[in-house]
């Protein structure tokens, strides 16, 4: 970048929160995607306004601009393939409002998940959204790649909290989209268009979401298997019967690199868990673990049924579910990671696609993950460096993807496209669809400055 612009930056939020040192930049070089693209600076802008006042530049300047949360995205939304500057949004870090009468609350977009979840939690409030990295990622990340979680089985995902926005458009304005009540239709709904839309169309600078109850009660079960069908083959089922908070599933392989991490040795023979865990008032947490109980009765393949017998025990057990995905490099020194969904009664088929997929190519493949809702986390593993390992990944990464849309799923859930699912976009959405979604994007951002190179190939 030019010697004259970066003063300019400078000038816009003082010298101290402009960075062009190599240290720094090879900070934000990465994310969880394990790709490496370096900036040409990191801009840390602490209000709306200096926002506005960057994109002005940028769009005068005519560089790119990328915003970037905790970097933990698994797509590489947040890489500055383009060049151009790091919007590093950790200065936006208030709770600006939490309105308990009317269960809503105003946040920027630096703000932890984790942190969020617990100050609401001490006004007996409930922010459902929960992806596995919640203690440190941010809640303008969640909004930027539409973040799920476990408990999406019951409470859905991002967007279905996310009341109204404020955001910097390419060129410099701001806009101010939704609502914070419980209905508004008037106009288009920006709202949900900018939720998921990857830092493409613009920069978030306020969130208001909406809160709910803190449930009374909690229990969870541990599921354990003898065999994978008859773990895959129950979620179906079961949720024909009730709705649990969360419904998780995990492979032999999955649970193998968590095993030191869970509060009681498993059976040698298990090959598989589903993770259950029931919410709500007491007496209806009660009648609901007795209807689990009762459906679980003589379940063809089922183990054994263990019910977390304290609040520590039941952290435990989700702390070694969120360690899986970190746990996976005990196995290889990389991964390609999916995120795909699938109808519920298909998980059978897509696991047992897996399965042939990693004896068909010579590779490690484990799958854990939302089978509530359908959305497996496939792991391929791999060392990057052995030729035939990574041609062998590549090949069964677009043999998933055909399998998915084949099973009328989705490539991704809640990771988003970014810059590793792009060259797949076109396997699900047709082009006509595509070529409105690019006037969207032309319309919001002409140049093309907003994180460049993202969702479109």
């Amino acid at each position: 970048m030019e010697r004259e612009t970066l003063k300019k930056l400078a000038e816009i939020v003082g010298a101290d929160h402009l960075t062009t040192t190599r240290e720094e930049l090879l900070c934000y070089s990465y994310d969880g995607s394990g790709l490496e693209y370096p900036p040409e600076a990191v801009i840390f802008p602490g209000n709306t306004a200096e926002v506005s006042r960057i994109m002005q530049l940028a769009s005068a300047a005519g560089f790119a601009v990328v915003p970037r949360g905790a970097g933990t995205g698994m797509t590489g939304g947040a890489l500055p393939v383009a060049g151009g500057v790091v919007m590093a949004m950790s200065r936006f870090n208030r709770i600006i409002e939490i309105d308990a009468a009317n269960q809503v609350a105003v946040v920027e977009p630096g703000v932890i998940t984790g942190d969020f979840q617990r100050e609401v939690a001490k006004l007996g409030l409930f922010y459902p959204p929960d992806p596995a990295s919640h203690q440190f990622c941010t809640l303008g990340g969640n909004v930027a790649e539409c973040a799920g979680g476990p408990r999406a089985v019951k409470y859905g995902v991002t967007r279905d909290y996310v009341l109204g926005l404020t955001a910097v458009l390419a060129d410099g304005r701001t806009i101010h989209t939704g609502v914070r009540t419980a209905k508004g239709v008037a106009g288009y709904d920006l709202t949900r268009l900018l939720v998921g839309s990857e830092g493409t169309l613009a920069i978030i600078t306020a969130i208001t979401v909406r809160l709910l109850p803190q449930p009374a009660a909690r229990a969870t079960f541990q599921l354990l298997f003898s065999e994978l069908p008859a773990a895959t083959s129950l979620v179906s089922r079961l949720l024909n019967r009730m709705t649990p908070c969360t419904l998780e599933y995990l492979d032999r392989t999955a649970l193998k690199i968590v095993a030191d991490q869970l509060p009681a040795p498993l059976p040698e023979a298990t090959a598989a868990l589903l993770l259950i865990e029931l919410d709500g008032d007491r007496e209806v947490v009660e009648l609901q673990a007795a209807r689990l109980n009762e459906f679980l009765a003589n379940q063809e393949g089922l183990l054994e049924v263990r019910r977390a017998a304290t609040g520590p025990e039941t952290e435990q057990l989700w702390a070694a579910r969120r360690a899986i995905s970190p746990a996976t490099f005990k196995l290889k020194p990389h991964k390609i990671g999916e995120d795909v969904v699938v109808p519920r009664s298909k998980i059978p088929e897509l696991v047992a696609c897996t399965e042939a997929l990693a004896a068909k190519h010579g590779l490690l493949i484990l799958t854990f993950g939302h089978a509530g809702d359908g959305n497996i986390h496939v792991n391929i593993m791999l060392d990057r460096q052995d030729p035939r390992e990574l041609e062998a990944a590549e090949a069964a990464t677009g043999e998933l993807f055909a399998k998915v849309i084949e099973l009328s799923g989705t490539i991704t859930g809640e990771h988003g496209v970014g810059l590793t699912k792009s060259a797949f976009l076109g396997r699900e959405i047709d082009a006509p669809t595509q070529a409105i979604m690019r006037a969207v994007k032309k319309t919001f951002d002409p140049q093309n400055i907003l994180n460049p190179g993202k969702i479109f190939a």
